[in-house]
């Protein structure tokens, strides 16, 4: 059959099945002969140990725990014997039994979303220290800036008092500077719309990646229960 490149592995394994399935019929009928030949001669050994044990008191007690031996013996062979037909049934049942995922394929996956997680972590950490970073540079600027206006607004502010042109440019810085606050909150504003909108589309995105894993690990767990009660029966029955 290794050889045998006409026919296919499973033709093979069936013929092999069918050979193997025939010898077991053949010894199973052997042995029912050997046990109805055996039982008539058996008998006659008993009669003749007991006429000739008779007399002699010591081999008597002999012969007797002999017999008791000879008994545990065929106890024990005869629970065997049950042992091995329930292991045949038990392993024609599981190959009958649905092929599942191997719990390594779970382990595996659980590795798969935990290290994806602390990805995940590990760019949150980045970015909340670029964020950091950022809100520091920025107010920093924010303090030069006022305080270079502060020393303008002052210096242009003394020229106001005695210069015409002084006074007309200080009412032209002013409005520059109102117009830059108001850019400047509407800037403020809208990028923090922009970063609000941001956050709330990688919250749902993060809410829909959650509930497909919370899914697959919800499937991954019942199969694992259905294998650990499959087990459990198993066991149940062959205590």
């Amino acid at each position: 059959m290794a050889f045998d490149d006409q026919n296919s592995f499973d033709f093979c394994f069936e013929q092999l099945k069918e050979k193997v399935d025939a010898k077991r019929c053949n010894i199973t009928e052997l042995k029912s002969q050997w046990d109805a030949f055996r039982k008539p001669l058996e008998d006659k050994k008993r009669n003749l140990e007991e006429s000739l044990y008779a007399n002699i008191p010591d081999s008597q007690e002999k012969l007797l725990k002999l017999r008791e031996l000879e008994h545990e013996k065929q106890l024990v062979l005869s629970e065997i014997t049950k042992r091995e037909e329930e292991h045949s049934k038990l392993s024609a049942d599981l190959e009958k039994q649905p092929k599942l995922p191997s719990r390594t394929s779970y382990v595996e996956r659980i590795k798969e979303i935990a290290k994806n997680s602390q990805k995940q972590d590990a760019d949150i950490k980045r970015i909340l220290k670029e964020t950091r970073e950022l809100q520091l540079e920025s107010n920093s600027i924010q303090e030069r800036l006022h305080r270079t206006y502060a020393v303008l607004d002052e210096i242009v502010f003394r020229e106001a008092k005695r210069d015409p042109v002084g006074r007309k440019a200080y009412r032209l810085l002013t409005s520059l500077h109102d117009c830059f606050e108001k850019i400047s909150g509407k800037t403020l504003t809208t990028d923090r719309i922009s970063r609000e909108m941001t956050e709330l589309e990688k919250k749902l995105q993060a809410m829909a990646s959650r509930s497909l894993n919370v899914d697959k690990l919800q499937a991954d767990l019942d199969a694992i229960v259905k294998e650990n009660e499959c087990l459990e029966q198993r066991l149940a029955e062959n205590p």
